[in-house]
């Protein structure tokens, strides 16, 4: 079932992604597009998420950080 629902998606994907692009395919052209397409975006679309949590993760830590800061300062600074 999943290979099936890979064509389809692809057959869509490509449809769509060669008439934005004004492209002429065959059938086997237009499926072979989608399903790449959807292996490299999906790819990146991953990679993009992995490093936005890092970085959200990052400026969370140092939001953190000046939290612990201020109210050290606040309640136990001088």
């Amino acid at each position: 079932m999943p290979i099936l629902a890979m064509l389809i998606v692809g057959t869509a994907a490509g449809f769509i992604a060669t008439r934005l692009m004004k492209v002429e395919a065959d059938v086997g052209t237009t499926i072979a597009i989608g399903i790449l397409g959807a292996l490299a975006g999906g790819l990146l679309i991953r990679f993009l998420a992995v490093i936005a949590g890092w970085a959200a993760g990052f400026v969370g830590a140092i939001l953190g950080a000046m939290l612990l800061i201020w109210l050290w300062q606040r309640y136990f600074g001088s």
